[in-house]
């Protein structure tokens, strides 16, 4: 295929676009691309794009990605020239995260990380696109005794027949199927393993840890903890992972990379921190461990830092009250000052 010409700015096209992470992967593109957001509102969330609308260089379409799609066929797709310039990127992030709805998404995970995955790709070899995929720490299992830091190269273990396997094995499988695509059709594919990553326009009671967390202070009920006093994780700001994330297109990195804090942080530290800021009258209280909210490896950045130039910088106390502001505004609450 002859290359393409690039009218004014590229295409992208981010499935996935309407969740938490990203909406916001779609406010920074549109800095310098058209962008075009896939999503079936599955767990994302109209309101995360409305105030994107608007903007002539961004288009929103309702589509289940399980289903294939031709963006050359739809009017609203026009003023992109697809038919012309084609997409340049694709980023996917297709995929159902809600705690608490687990269960009831299970079949519709096991299809987003394989038939959707699959459209995504075949779209990616049809435009020669470079491609993102988004996996998750989980696909190296559950956190080893020690608490060392984990590299790209180790494999981990994941228990594929596990309550909650559609989605760690769903996303060990997703990666196979991008590896492969890559070296059958050479294409310029790219795979993050997130980390644990929060901030604003994480959906309140779907068993978010950080906005869950903030919502029991600000309404002075008790922070329950899905675990003991010893519960630690990792948490990245969304800001540092969309940064990390918009470096990895643009680098020649292939591969799997790590994005993530490699700081541990404890849960109990982090409610009374939230309390704190808030000075809210809340207790902070335990409770049975939760299948899908577990304690999870810490990421070894080594690769980000060094192939990317990336570490995250929103330090955790900055980035806890950037979340809090933007949790205070969707309940009509004064922001803290």
């Amino acid at each position: 295929m002859s290359k393409r010409a690039i009218f004014d700015k590229k295409n992208v096209l981010v499935a996935g676009g309407a969740g938490f992470i990203g909406s916001h992967l779609c406010d920074r593109l549109l800095e310098t691309s058209k962008v075009i957001c896939l999503d079936n509102f599955s767990t994302g969330d109209e309101r995360n794009i409305d105030h994107l609308l608007a903007d002539p260089n961004f288009e929103f379409i309702k589509h289940d990605i399980t289903e294939p799609i031709d963006l050359e066929k739809l009017p609203e797709l026009q003023k992109f020239k697809i038919e012309f310039q084609g997409i340049q990127e694709i980023y996917n992030l297709a995929c159902p995260t809600s705690p608490k709805d687990f269960d009831k998404n299970k079949i519709a995970t096991i299809l987003a990380s394989s038939y959707g995955l699959k459209n995504t790709l075949d779209l990616a070899i049809r435009y020669q696109a470079k491609i993102m995929h988004f996996s998750s720490s989980v696909v190296y299992g559950p956190r080893p005794d020690g608490q060392k830091r984990i590299k790209e190269s180790e494999i981990g273990k994941v228990d594929f027949l596990s309550l909650r396997s559609s989605y760690d094995e769903g996303k060990r499988f997703s990666e196979t199927m991008v590896e492969n695509y890559r070296q059958v059709y050479g294409l310029d594919s790219k795979v993050v393993r997130l980390f644990r990553v929060y901030g604003p326009r994480m959906k309140l009671n779907e068993g978010n840890l950080i906005p869950d967390f903030i919502n029991s202070a600000l309404e002075n009920a008790d922070l329950v903890i899905p675990g003991d006093k010893n519960f630690s994780s990792s948490l990245c700001y969304i800001s540092d992972c969309v940064d990390a994330c918009l470096k990895l297109m643009e680098n020649g990195s292939s591969g799997s990379v790590n994005i993530g804090s490699d700081v541990d942080m404890n849960l109990t530290k982090i409610c009374e921190m939230i309390i704190k800021i808030l000075d809210s009258k809340s207790k902070i209280k335990y409770a049975d461990k939760h299948l899908f909210i577990s304690e999870l490896c810490l990421p070894d950045i080594t690769k980000a830092r060094e192939e990317l130039g990336w570490m995250p910088i929103v330090t955790l106390e900055n980035g806890l009250k950037k979340t809090i502001d933007d949790l205070r505004a969707s309940k009509g609450l004064k922001t803290v000052v």
